[in-house]
């Protein structure tokens, strides 16, 4: 079964959300800002994913732009963004959704039809 990191308030969120059940696909619901991934599964997620660590961020989040991330991400290392990352789930750009294998950070859906097979 895959695992989605999602935050209900949020609209892309609920649009993948709506998609998955619309295509009767079941998934673990794990709310992101009341259960962030650990620093651990972040880990996984970003190294399964093959994106830039910072595409895990919520540019577009008030979070964000109050602590000047866009600035200071240029010079942290991947363990402090890791941490960073794990202790505020509005920090984490949403939903995440993992199959085990294949990572997707927000929501696209051709690459949602690619990851369960669906023509």
């Amino acid at each position: 079964m895959a695992t989605f990191y999602w935050y209900p308030k949020c609209g892309t969120c609920r649009k993948a959300k709506k998609w998955l059940d619309d295509n009767n696909i079941s998934v673990q619901a794990i709310h992101i800002v009341e259960q962030p991934p650990s620093k651990e599964q972040l880990r996984m997620l970003y190294e399964k994913s093959g994106l830039d660590l910072k595409k895990f961020f919520n540019t577009s989040g008030m979070k964000y732009r109050e602590l000047g991330l866009k600035d200071k991400l240029k010079t942290m290392t991947e363990e402090d963004m890791l941490q960073l990352l794990s202790s505020d789930g509005m920090l984490i750009k949403r939903p995440i959704i993992t199959n085990g294998e294949q990572v997707i950070v927000g929501f696209d859906e051709q690459k949602y039809h690619e990851m369960f097979k669906l023509s």
